[in-house]
C-alpha cells in the first residue's frame, strides 16, 4: 500500500507504554501495589490502609474506572470510561512507523466516509483510534491484548494492541501492511454502522434473543463490517494507492480470521451455533463484495443469506 507521504490524522491516542487501564497485564494477574509487611519507616504503610486502597480500588474498578491511570494521567473519568482531560490533552503518538501507518489509514477511512456520508447529505463523525499494550481501559469495559481488536460504541473508539499485528503475521499467516489496514477498516465500518444506527438496533434487540439467535444476528454485523471494509478499499483503489498483491493480503487476513479456521486451528473442530463473526469463506465474500461494489446497498447482510 502506497500510504508514506499522505495526510495523517490526529484521531489518535497513543496509550503505549503509560499504565495499564485495565487492571490485567498479559500473564492474566492483577496489578496493584504490594506492601511486603507492616512496615511504616520511609513511608511504607501498614498492611490495614493497604487493604483498604485495593479494595477501593476494585470497587472503581467494577465501575470500569482505573484509579492508577486517573492519577497517573492527571485525566478525568466520564461515565465507566476513561477519558483523558482536555486541560492535559491527548498524549502525541509517538514518533514511529507504526504509529505512521495506523494515522494514514485511519486519515484515508476518514476522507472515504466523509465523502460517503456528505453524498448522502449527512456528517460524518470521526471516530478516535487507541493504540495501547497490554491493557486499557474502554467505555464497553477493559481491552487487553486478549481482546483483539474492537470498537467500543460508547465513546466511538476504535482500540487495537499493536502487537495483535505481529500474532496476525505469526500465528495466522496474515503479513501485510493491507492486511493491517483491513483490520483497522473492519473496525471502522462497526463506527458506520453505529452512526446509521445499525448497532444501537442489534444491541437493544440480543438483549431479547437466545444465546443462538444473537450469535446469528451478529455474524450478520460483523461481515456487514468487512464489506464496509471493502468498500473502503475500494476507494482506496480508486486513488492509485494498492500495490500488487494488497487486495490478495486483505483477502487472506480475512480467510484466516473465520470463526471456521479459528476453530479448527484451536481445538481441532469448529462448533457453528458458536460462531459470531461469520466463516472464512463468508468474511471473503462480504469483503469482496464492498470492494468489487463500493456501494453501500451492496451491504445488506441482514436480507436473506449470508
Amino acid at each position: 500500500m502506497e500510504w508514506r507521504g499522505r495526510r495523517q490524522s490526529d484521531n489518535i491516542e497513543d496509550r503505549r507504554g503509560g499504565p495499564t487501564g485495565g487492571g490485567f497485564g498479559r500473564g492474566g494477574g492483577f496489578n496493584f501495589p504490594s506492601g511486603g509487611g507492616v512496615r511504616r519507616a520511609g513511608g511504607g504503610l501498614s498492611i490495614g490502609t493497604i487493604i483498604f486502597l485495593v479494595v477501593i480500588y476494585f470497587i472503581f474498578k467494577m465501575m470500569g474506572i482505573d484509579l492508577l491511570q486517573v492519577l497517573d494521567t492527571g485525566g478525568t473519568t466520564s461515565g465507566p470510561g476513561y477519558e483523558q482531560s482536555q486541560s492535559g490533552g491527548t498524549r502525541a503518538p509517538a514518533n514511529d512507523e507504526m504509529t505512521a501507518f495506523m494515522r494514514t489509514v485511519l486519515a484515508e477511512t476518514e476522507d472515504t466516509w466523509q465523502g460517503i456520508f456528505q453524498a448522502q447529505g449527512q456528517n460524518y463523525e470521526e471516530p478516535r483510534l487507541v493504540l495501547f499494550s497490554g491493557s486499557t481501559a474502554s467505555a464497553c469495559g477493559s481491552a487487553s491484548s486478549a481482546t483483539g481488536p474492537f470498537y467500543c460504541p460508547g465513546d466511538h473508539k476504535l482500540y487495537l494492541d499493536t502487537e495483535f499485528f505481529q500474532e496476525l503475521s505469526d500465528r495466522f499467516g496474515a503479513s501485510g501492511d493491507f492486511a493491517e489496514a483491513y483490520v483497522v477498516a473492519h473496525e471502522v465500518g462497526h463506527h458506520v454502522q453505529n452512526l446509521l444506527g445499525i448497532l444501537p438496533k442489534f444491541n437493544q434487540a440480543r438483549q431479547r434473543m437466545s444465546e443462538a439467535d444473537a450469535n446469528k444476528m451478529s455474524v450478520r454485523v460483523e461481515l456487514q463490517a468487512d464489506c464496509f471494509a471493502g468498500i473502503w478499499g475500494k476507494y482506496t483503489q480508486q486513488k492509485g494507492l494498492l500495490e500488487s498483491g494488497d487486495l490478495e493480503e486483505a483477502l487472506n487476513a480475512a480467510q484466516q480470521i473465520g470463526d471456521d479456521s479459528l476453530q479448527k486451528r484451536s481445538q481441532g473442530y469448529v462448533v457453528p451455533e458458536s460462531f459470531n463473526h461469520g466463516t472464512s469463506e463468508q468474511r471473503v465474500k462480504w469483503f469482496k463484495r464492498g470492494f468489487d461494489s463500493g456501494q453501500l446497498s451492496a451491504c445488506d447482510t441482514f436480507s436473506g443469506p449470508v
